[in-house]
């Protein structure tokens, strides 16, 4: 099968990019209004970027609460969403109004930060907290604004649960990180299997 994007064949009723670029790490971002309202929502769109220093984007289609947040106040938190928060990620994902704080309304527990305004999720097995070095307008080929906005962060600070940290490592199987596979789809860490990088040998 071969289709370009705008004519998907009608065998597809439902897009299967975003099952393809699969599994896709959560980034479950909070944010603060400039009026103070904590704000709380997962992204799938979402990655590192960079390591030195550590960069984090998140990618909204349309300035979403927490992508506009995050370009007024320059900072959000990449909280670790696993297993034990799947159904608050979840609920965290629902369409509120603006002025409605994820936090409150779904009884979501959450901390301050140590070094910027916007909290974090108390729970999470980790929190980066970042501040925001770019935001990005996305267009298409022909130059035209597609709604999407890429927000990028460099991490200015980072929470670990000691309890997640085994041989001096972030444990994986113990954090139980939640996917996202596509359609209604996530997917859970289930076993690992590691690969050395090996020597060129010419």
């Amino acid at each position: 099968m071969f289709y370009v994007p705008e004519n998907r064949d009608p065998s597809l009723p439902h897009d299967p990019i975003k099952a393809i670029v699969a599994p896709r790490p959560i980034g479950w971002i909070s944010t603060i209004s400039k009026d103070g309202i904590a704000n709380l929502a997962p992204y799938s769109f979402f990655n590192a970027v960079g390591g030195r220093p550590p960069m984090l984007m998140f990618a909204s289609e349309g300035f979403k609460d927490s992508a506009r947040n995050a370009a007024d106040t320059g900072e959000f938190v990449f909280n670790y969403a696993s297993k034990s928060l799947s159904e608050q990620m979840n609920n965290s994902s629902s369409n509120a109004p603006w002025g409605v704080s994820e936090f409150d309304h779904y009884n979501i527990e959450k901390a301050d930060s140590k070094i910027i305004a916007a909290p974090r999720v108390a729970e999470a097995n980790a929190a980066m907290e970042c501040k925001v070095t770019s935001v990005i307008e996305t267009n298409d080929v022909e130059g035209n604004l597609t709604g999407a906005v890429i927000i990028i962060g460099q991490v200015v600070g980072v929470h670990i649960r000691d309890e997640v940290i085994r041989d001096g490592r972030f444990d994986v199987n113990l954090a139980e990180p939640v996917s996202r596979l596509g359609y209604m789809d996530f997917g859970l860490t289930s076993e690992l299997h590691e690969m050395l990088r090996p020597e060129f040998k010419g």
